[in-house]
């Protein structure tokens, strides 16, 4: 990776970021409601809803956090290090997955992740700063580099429909 660039500032050359910006999305079908396994969304357990269709706990959020890593570094991680750690290992906590993706990143610091859900349920309105908190946690942030919100989808999508839910996912990076 490149170490920086020089930019110019009144009239003297001083040493500038490399800004990078990640993107990336998931989405999961809720599993029926007589399903045992618990439903995780940005590390925190919901229990008014079914769990997530997936090989992993299917935690969307970070999922979508791990692809945006990947669209900074090139280095597949939901497609190559999680599907090992799952496989291979057993390892089901999408928050593992996160960890190892955060390690890709090298030099590359996370400034800013930018999230936006969309699904029926659950209702994320009343828990958003939990889930804000436990993101921040997993990815040594501040609370105020950590921005969610969510929409219903209007019954326009499976998702606005109720049958599972999506996340995207904007990541703001700088290598100095």
């Amino acid at each position: 990776m490149s170490t920086g660039s020089v930019c110019r500032n009144n009239n003297s050359f001083m040493h500038c970021p490399i800004v990078r910006v990640g993107i990336g999305q998931d989405s999961h079908r809720f599993l029926p409601a007589d399903s045992s396994k618990p439903c995780i969304i940005g590390g925190v357990i919901f229990d008014d809803v079914p769990g997530l269709s997936a090989d992993s706990d299917g935690d969307v959020i970070f999922h979508a956090i791990c692809n945006a890593i990947t669209s900074v570094t090139g280095i597949p991680i939901l497609g190559g290090i999680a599907i090992d750690l799952c496989h291979k290992d057993g390892i089901t906590d999408s928050q593992v997955y996160l960890e190892k993706a955060l390690e890709t990143l090298g030099k590359i610091k996370v400034q800013h992740v930018a999230l936006t859900l969309e699904g029926k349920r659950p209702r994320l309105q009343s828990r958003s700063l939990e889930i804000r908190k436990r993101i921040a946690e997993v990815m040594s942030l501040e609370l105020s580099q950590v921005g969610l919100t969510a929409t219903s989808g209007d019954g326009l999508t499976d998702f606005g429909c109720g049958d599972g839910i999506q996340c995207f996912c904007v990541l703001t990076t700088s290598e100095i």
